[in-house]
């Protein structure tokens, strides 16, 4: 890194130079063979990195070097001269919803009580913070990731005299299952205007819907009932214990392409309220649309949002918007109901050749 540092803050002061340089790279290069090329990197880089005094042509050939094992071999053919590349300019055509924070559950209430329930239970009481860090991820990975803090680490050494185990784990993630099934009944609410948007993105822009979540398949059979009831059916839901591995892995929106039918990847947007969902469809080549209002990061319900102090909102809020922009979103909005204005703009960057 040092070396293609300097090479580029040298050659941008040299760039008279680069004609000259650039004809005689050519014959360096073709002049050596493949273990040449590496003995000659290494030996170029080596001086460079320990101050000594490097001219320009030199640091050329330690730049032109890395990138010739960079591209690596050119494959060519010659009764097919030209490459044909397809792009895809048609519409969206399939949604990907999370579950909790983004179309139910605002604030992701239902599962931080579970978790610091279970917690609780082996007397290792466990912060907001903590409890939110992995969310979106399987819940027995959560249970994994939150006893990996050190502070908690330490909190449970304290109580239990070593290290949790696997089957600390295992026993911790049996007891969440029922708890997290409870707390659903009481915080399983479909967001305000969340199926008056999701209507209307079926009908207007044809979108199919499908779903992902960290949640698994006995958890939903409590929660897919009841939010039917409110109106909220997707065509598909993948459960974080339908794949090998769940979220920011990109296999549970991979199954929803597969079970919805629709392709290329691209025509597919992912919606989620954390870094991990949001990982999980750049990952797997569709768009990310960040959801920070009603999310994990703003964590607070309708009620505590309408009653929240207006320095705190904006603070909070901000800080939500930055996680999920920092995670790699190509949009962030306040909450799933201001969803048709980035259709519109996704659909207009598809029909210009764009990809995410």
């Amino acid at each position: 890194m040092g070396a293609c540092l300097g090479i580029v803050t040298y050659s941008a002061s040299n760039d008279h130079y680069a004609c000259t340089v650039a004809v005689y790279l050519c014959y360096f290069l073709s002049s050596l063979e493949a273990e040449n090329k590496r003995n000659k990197l290494a030996s170029l880089t080596r001086s460079y990195n320990q101050g000594s005094q490097t001219n320009f042509t030199e640091c050329c050939q330690i730049l032109c070097l890395a990138m010739s094992f960079q591209t690596g071999y050119i494959w060519t053919n010659a009764r097919m001269p030209y490459r044909v590349v397809q792009r895809y300019q048609g519409p969206l055509k399939a949604v990907v919803f999370d579950w909790a924070g983004t179309v139910v559950d605002c604030g992701v209430i239902a599962p931080v009580i579970a978790f610091q329930q279970v917690f609780e239970d082996e007397g290792v009481p466990i912060t907001d913070e903590e409890t939110r860090g992995p969310m979106g991820t399987h819940k027995r990975t959560h249970i994994e990731t939150v006893l990996g803090y050190e502070s908690v680490r330490k909190r449970w050494n304290t109580k239990h005299g070593k290290d949790p185990t696997g089957q600390d784990i295992d026993r911790m993630y049996q007891n969440f299952v029922p708890k997290q099934k409870e707390s659903l009944k009481e915080h399983c609410n479909v967001i305000s205007g969340a199926v008056k948007t999701v209507n209307h993105l079926r009908t207007k822009y044809k979108l199919k819907i499908g779903s992902s979540t960290g949640f698994t398949k006995p958890i939903m059979e409590t929660l897919s009932p009841i939010a039917t009831k409110q109106g909220y059916t997707p065509e598909f839901c993948a459960t974080s214990d339908m794949a090998p591995r769940g979220r920011p892995s990109p296999n549970l929106l991979w199954l929803n392409a597969v079970h919805l039918d629709v392709s290329p990847i691209e025509s597919i947007v992912k919606v989620d309220d954390t870094a991990g969902g949001i990982t999980e469809g750049l990952t797997a080549g569709c768009w990310a649309v960040g959801v920070a209002k009603t999310g994990n990061y703003m964590a607070a319900t309708e009620e505590q949002l309408a009653k929240m102090e207006k320095g705190e909102y904006s603070k909070k809020l901000q800080a939500a918007y930055d996680k999920l922009t920092q995670a790699g979103a190509h949009y962030v909005i306040d909450s799933i109901n201001d969803l048709p204005g980035v259709i519109e703009d996704i659909n207009r960057r598809l029909a210009c050749g764009e990809k995410p």
